[in-house]
């Protein structure tokens, strides 16, 4: 196990260049942060003077080269924009999409795998075509859209729950309060991923619960919900943990709409405003540990296929 933790992590480190150099090409095609600094204000000869300051004037690759040397000596660089660290900028807002995706990735597994399971157990009746149909809303809706609809209807019309932010402006906060204001961003994420989720594990549990020795666990006279719970569900677990692995980076990536729509502090809110400033360092900061947590979630992955199946080798 340890040797093929080490050989993936050897393995991630050229496909982890790799996407920084695709990642810093497509944002340099994108234009330039001077083009978003020019006004009537503003002089050519000072937006040269930042260009070079900046070190916009000399080629993609030099760029690309200096940004890498920096990022080796532990700087991500300073923001554009507001002349922060872009490290202690991630570092304030990670909290709050990891708080947001975590109770979010828990609140779908909790819809997901009961609805999964009671829909193969009661396969082809009106049960399975409800959590069927469910699912399929879940994954069709987009995101957005349930956002803007959930808070038209529990914010505008019954004034129940909060709309944006991450606290009540003027409180001192506290976990009501921020749970209050969690409540519809975690419901959108959670019904969106239980969605496609719920499909996987029904099909998984329809899978094993035709094999020969369930069969023959229901014949010995082994209660049936010791069958399904104990050697349906851990038989399927396989397929599900590819699926909630791949639900990790889905996740965070769908979080930065979420939380633009909801205004909740946490990185995708800042990606968005790197992106429409062209906050190049900022932008390859949250790149940079996107694609880090594409490649943990991976590695993570396989290793817990080893931990769910004995069978399986890694090596």
């Amino acid at each position: 196990m340890y040797k093929y933790i080490i050989k993936r992590i050897l393995i991630a480190i050229p496909v982890l260049i790799g996407i920084t150099v695709i990642d810093y090409a497509i944002m340099c095609m994108a234009g330039s942060p001077l083009e978003m600094m020019q006004g009537p204000r503003v002089s050519q000869a000072a937006l040269e003077a930042k260009k070079i300051a900046l070190g916009l004037d000399k080629p993609f690759y030099v760029q690309y080269f200096v940004w890498l040397g920096q990022l080796l000596h532990g700087n991500l660089g300073y923001s554009i924009k507001s002349s922060q660290a872009v490290s202690e900028m991630i570092a304030s807002h990670l909290g709050p999409t990891l708080l947001l995706m975590g109770v979010s990735l828990i609140a779908s597994l909790i819809l997901a795998v009961p609805a999964g399971i009671y829909s193969a157990i009661h396969q082809y009746e009106k049960g399975d075509y409800a959590v069927v149909t469910a699912s399929f809303l879940g994954s069709s809706i987009p995101g957005f859209f349930l956002s803007l609809l959930l808070i038209y209807v529990f914010t505008v019309k019954l004034g129940w729950l909060p709309s944006s932010g991450m606290t009540t402006l003027g409180s001192s906060g506290g976990v009501k309060d921020i749970a209050a204001h969690m409540i519809m961003p975690v419901l959108v994420l959670a019904f969106s991923m239980a969605g496609s989720n719920i499909r996987y594990i029904r099909s998984a549990v329809l899978e094993i619960l035709q094999q020969d020795y369930l069969r023959t666990a229901r014949a010995k006279g082994i209660g049936r919900f010791r069958v399904i719970n104990k050697h349906a569900l851990r038989n399927a677990l396989v397929p599900i943990v590819t699926v909630i692995g791949m639900e990790i980076p889905v996740l965070f990536g769908g979080a930065v709409i979420i939380e633009q729509v909801f205004s909740w502090p946490g990185l995708g809110l800042m990606t968005m405003s790197a992106i429409t400033a062209r906050d190049y360092p900022v932008i390859m900061g949250v790149c940079l540990l996107s694609a880090i947590v594409v490649l943990a979630a991976n590695l993570v992955t396989d290793i817990l296929y080893a931990l769910v199946d004995p069978t399986i080798q890694l090596d």
